[in-house]
């Protein structure tokens, strides 16, 4: 009998299972034949705004994603960068062979973890979960994860032509309901999609802007050096569709599955096919394209940004239309695929699923819609079912200093109309909750499973430098006339008779804390981790406005943290009957989740506000 076991092979497969096997448990991956381990069947790419953060998060929790990105790495960028430093974030292009390689010997190389490339038939559960393959063979476990992607009842459309599969030209799963009998799904199935791939030889290149390789983009694992790459990097390019690319596309509607009735489901509003955007944003008279390769060896180009289940023959107009592909060769056509996802407000915050103890469901399955926001949750329910196994005491990620804790908290309080995209915006707190103090964020997290690893060694070498170092900055005093003129009159530092604060000047609103404390290190002679004096740097230049929102918080967070008690607020006779039927649903433990729930009103909030 396996200890845990985990429907799927993705992200949050993947996840899952390593960090289930770092509590020495005996863990198998049951995953679909020819469909490789963590693969990026779309977008190659890791990171992004919000993304990186999240990567960065699981990076200094113990996670794999940010350390197969770095191998996998072929083109790296840092996003936002002209704007504050809480919002900007790391998105690595990786080659997608070498990326699930990678997965497939660390993960193949750790004992503890059995892959079984099978499909699965159905499940039974009374003492534990039993597991029905093809194969006939027939798998236990004390707990089960589900991270099965776009596969439950998975269709696929390219034009009028529909095929059963999570991806095109692959199985699907059964549905939910068949599998399991007592799983509520969404009424609705979401969509997702992808663009056709190109041959990288038939694009003409010198038709496009380049967009290089970022050489100083830190990167993702914390054991690596944080500028070096592990492979060759590559130039991208940007290109734009025009007015008679939406033209086509606009008498092509009554051929689109999109807009024809043959899909139903609801697909991602920040990532949207181009037919989409050409029907959406009418007075868009162009879109950008990113063109990116799938890696050094691999013949495929991904056209970022046209996503499409138009038939093959309207795809091909399309690219003719686009100066720098009208003569590119299709290799595999744009398709959309539809598939079951299940209803989250039946999950805790361990992703749980409250009626069944011991199922655990993660990743696309649950509504989202990217590779991070799936590697994150396998995480949690890695983690969740590990503990919940020894008889430990939970771990729950606070949207308060994390963004997985603000997707789990999203993702079990409301309902979900369309697949769910992480985005710095939805935090409330994220001038802390930043790329650059990830570990300094994720420490109590990280402590709380009490592993002793590489990772934590290193967490007490950082945490006690940093420490040293924040008090050495703010007790440092310069003088004007001292050997730092030079440095002063550089970052236009205004001159006193007094002298200033080391601290004063890297608060300065047009001073880089980050470059100006970098400079100064160096002058004295002293030589640390860059992301250590970027974490410093700029936790000193937001300590004013992070301690006014603490202070705000702290007033919120007496009333966040009460106890409510569900079951007679959705029978009280003072709170509207929408608002009975969304708080019976969802069934709010605390007023933070009670006012996070979409449709609540003000005068419900303000009502149970006074009575708890």
């Amino acid at each position: 009998m396996f200890d845990i076991l985990i429907i799927g092979g993705g992200h949050a497969g993947v996840e899952a299972a390593w960090i289930a096997s770092q509590f020495n448990l005996n863990v198998g991956i049951v995953t679909l034949p020819g469909v490789g381990l963590a693969s990026t069947p779309c977008n190659p790419a890791i990171g992004g705004v919000g993304k990186g953060q999240v990567v960065k998060e699981l990076d200094a929790l113990g996670g794999l994603m940010g350390r197969l990105a770095d191998l996998a790495g072929i083109q790296y960028r840092t996003l936002n960068e002209s704007k504050g430093y809480a919002v900007h974030s790391t998105r690595v292009q990786v080659d997608k062979e070498r990326y699930t390689e990678f997965a497939e010997k660390i993960i193949s190389t750790e004992t503890r973890i059995e892959i079984i490339r099978d499909k699965l038939m159905g499940v039974a559960s009374e003492n534990c979960f039993e597991l029905s393959l093809e194969s006939g063979r027939i798998l236990e476990c004390k707990k089960l994860i589900v991270t099965a992607g776009t596969f439950l009842s998975g269709r696929t459309h390219i034009g009028s032509e529909v095929r059963t599969g999570g991806r095109y030209e692959s199985d699907n799963s059964s549905g939910a309901k068949e599998i399991f009998s007592n799983v509520k799904t969404n009424v609705k199935k979401f969509k997702t999609g992808t663009p056709p791939r190109l041959n990288r030889n038939t694009i003409n290149y010198e038709m496009m802007e380049v967009q290089p390789s970022d050489s100083n983009t830190f990167n993702f694992h914390f054991s690596h050096e944080l500028s070096k790459r592990f492979l060759k990097q590559i130039d991208c390019y940007i290109t734009w569709t025009n007015e008679e690319t939406h033209n086509l596309i606009e008498s092509s509607k009554n051929s689109s599955p999109l807009f024809n009735g043959q899909i139903m489901a609801v697909g991602p509003r920040y990532c949207p096919s181009i037919e989409d955007k050409v029907f959406r944003y009418p007075d868009r008279k162009k879109h950008h394209l990113f063109i990116e390769k799938e890696g050094l060896d691999i013949e495929t180009v991904y056209p970022n940004g046209l996503s499409t289940s138009l038939p093959k023959t309207v795809q091909e107009k399309i690219l003719k239309t686009i100066p720098a592909l009208k003569d590119s060769e299709i290799i595999n056509y744009g398709y959309a695929v539809e598939y079951d996802v299940v209803d989250t407000r039946e999950l805790d915050k361990q992703l749980e699923y409250k009626a069944i103890p011991g199922l655990y469901f993660a990743g696309q399955v649950n509504g989202t819609s990217g590779y991070e926001e799936a590697a994150a949750q396998g995480f949690v329910a890695g983690l969740s079912s590990s503990l919940s196994l020894l008889g430990r005491d939970k771990i729950t990620f606070s949207r308060r200093d994390s963004y997985i804790g603000v997707l789990i908290e999203d993702l079990v309080t409301n309902y979900r109309e369309e697949p769910y995209r992480l985005f710095t915006a939805r935090s409330e707190n994220r001038l802390f909750i930043r790329e650059d103090n990830n570990f300094s964020r994720m420490y109590k997290y990280r402590s709380e499973m009490n592993l002793k690893t590489k990772l934590d060694s290193f967490y007490e070498k950082y945490l006690l430098e940093k420490n040293v170092l924040l008090k050495a900055i703010k007790s440092k005093h310069l003088n004007f006339n001292s050997e730092f003129k030079s440095l002063f009159d550089k970052f236009k530092i205004p001159r006193n008779d007094k002298g200033i604060f080391l601290e004063e000047v890297l608060k300065m609103g047009h001073v880089d804390p980050y470059k100006f404390l970098s400079s100064f290190l160096e002058k004295v002679g002293l030589l640390l981790n860059p992301a250590l004096i970027k974490e410093v740097s700029i936790t000193i230049k937001y300590e004013g406005y992070i301690a006014r929102s603490d202070r705000e918080y702290t007033k919120v967070e007496k009333l966040d943290s009460r106890k409510i008690n569900w079951e007679e607020l959705s029978n009280s006779h003072n709170i509207s009957t929408e608002c009975r039927q969304l708080i019976s649903s969802i069934k709010p433990l605390t007023f933070s989740e009670l006012k996070n729930i979409n449709g609540i009103r003000p005068a419900t909030l303000a009502f149970i506000a006074c009575n708890i």
